[in-house]
């Protein structure tokens, strides 16, 4: 007797249903479980609502915050000297913060994207995945103590801020200053960020400046204040998907930040911010992924019961063949990730950012190359209901229209698979000079 649960094909990955895996420990299982009961409970169930009307309740992040649910946001391992003084052991019962890994982090951010939409997770989560880890990677003693409790705990909201109107992927150019105030007590910060997620919620920003001259170097990370900063305004910015998310367009006027919330050193801010998309990177890949999952396994449910010419939609050879072309994809991209997340496992950090930081940017592209080809067939099989923004085809029509805020947002896909191939050379012509350094000296 098969031991393989029946479950729509497409519509869970292969260890769901019982297919062997040789990645999930025991507590990645217990923690799937935990996670499904408590994100069904509290996002799953009015997230198309939720989206509809633009903002989730303010309950929903109270109630991610006071369990503990937000960190799982956090890159893999997490902070757990911080988390262990703020009273914060284990994850839902279900694994302790010290044996918290990456694997527990894309089984999180898969079921956070069971939605099918981006919006309502990003929503809770954007803040905390990227805004806190270079306080925690890089900001000193005294900055930490002064942010970090209310930051990991929901207590205080905080965003990333390093796209501005003329820079997005090109973040060696942003133009945003800030200049030592004549005391020296102060940065004072000039210009604006654009398509920032959660600024519009957020009491804090870690923001990417420009400390010094032109080019990478000039760059450097602060802890700027938000609501209530003098000079500081907000605007929330209408999108075309991923809308419950909070996008903000931020101005800083003569903004004054202490110097003490610089993160890290001056002029590594570069540095910070690429080690930073890596993580961002990767958790948009697991995301898109699952949205992929959600339109494909969506539309192979409405096949199997929508009759045309006599018969149900699945009995059409070419219904099957656009089917099989995008489920293709949809299970290569989801090996990738699981191979991709296990590897972040078995690696220290240092030789991760090196060996797998162009392939990052090459699984995040492609997450989106998938969903836009996923999102494409389910809209089709569904037909006119795939493209009405009620009944039946509504998560459909909407999640065809977040495609682009995942092949854009975070590094546009060209940039991406650009940056890949650079990246893989790079790191191939260092490996070689360094071994025929080494043969030239036997």
């Amino acid at each position: 007797m098969s031991l393989i649960t029946p479950t729509v094909p497409f519509s869970e990955p292969p260890y769901l249903v019982g297919l062997p895996s040789p990645y999930y420990k025991p507590t990645h299982l217990a923690w799937q479980k935990a996670c499904r009961e408590f994100i069904s409970k509290h996002l799953l169930e009015k997230a198309l609502e939720w989206d509809t009307i633009e903002t989730l309740p303010e309950h929903v992040f109270e109630t991610f915050a006071k369990h503990g649910m937000l960190l799982p946001s956090l890159p893999a391992p997490l902070p757990v000297e911080w988390l262990k003084k703020l009273g914060i052991h284990e994850l839902l019962g279900a694994v302790k913060v010290e044996d918290f890994d990456y694997i527990h982090t894309m089984i999180y951010s898969d079921e956070m994207a069971r939605t099918g939409l981006a919006g309502p997770s990003g929503s809770l989560t954007t803040g905390m995945s990227f805004g806190v880890p270079p306080i925690v990677k890089y900001g000193n003693k005294q900055l930490q103590e002064r942010y970090l409790p209310e930051l990991l705990t929901g207590k205080k909201r905080t965003c990333i801020a390093i796209t501005e109107p003329e820079a997005g992927s090109d973040v060696a150019n942003i133009t945003t200053t800030a200049t030592k105030s004549p005391c020296g007590k102060y940065y004072i910060v000039n210009g604006a960020k654009k398509w920032i997620t959660n600024g519009i919620w957020a009491d804090y920003s870690t923001m990417a400046v420009r400390t010094g001259g032109p080019g990478p170097t000039g760059l450097s990370l602060l802890v700027v204040p938000l609501k209530g900063n003098p000079g500081v305004s907000t605007r929330r910015l209408k999108v075309g998907g991923q809308v419950s998310a909070g996008t903000t367009y931020i101005e800083l006027d003569d903004v004054k930040v202490p110097v003490e919330n610089l993160i890290g050193v001056e002029g590594m801010g570069m540095k910070y911010v690429m080690t930073n998309f890596n993580h961002e990177r990767l958790t948009i890949a697991i995301g898109a992924t699952r949205q992929a999952r959600v339109a494909l396994g969506a539309a192979t449910e409405y096949i199997l019961k929508r009759e045309a010419f006599g018969k149900p939609l699945v009995e059409q050879p070419v219904v099957r063949h656009r089917l099989a072309k995008a489920g293709a994809l949809l299970e290569s991209q989801w090996a990738w990730v699981e191979q991709f997340v296990y590897q972040m496992t078995q690696l220290p950090k240092a030789t991760a950012d090196v060996e797998l930081g162009g392939l990052t940017a090459m699984v995040k592209a492609q997450a989106g190359i998938v969903l836009n080809e996923c999102a494409q067939c389910a809209q089709l099989l569904f037909g006119g209901n795939g493209y009405t923004k009620s009944g039946q085809g509504e998560l459909i029509e909407r999640i065809y229209r977040e495609a682009p805020g995942i092949r854009i947002p975070g590094g546009s896909e060209d940039v991406m698979l650009d940056l890949g191939v650079r990246q893989l050379v790079k790191n191939f012509k260092a490996k070689t000079a360094a071994l025929q350094s080494g043969s030239s000296k036997l």
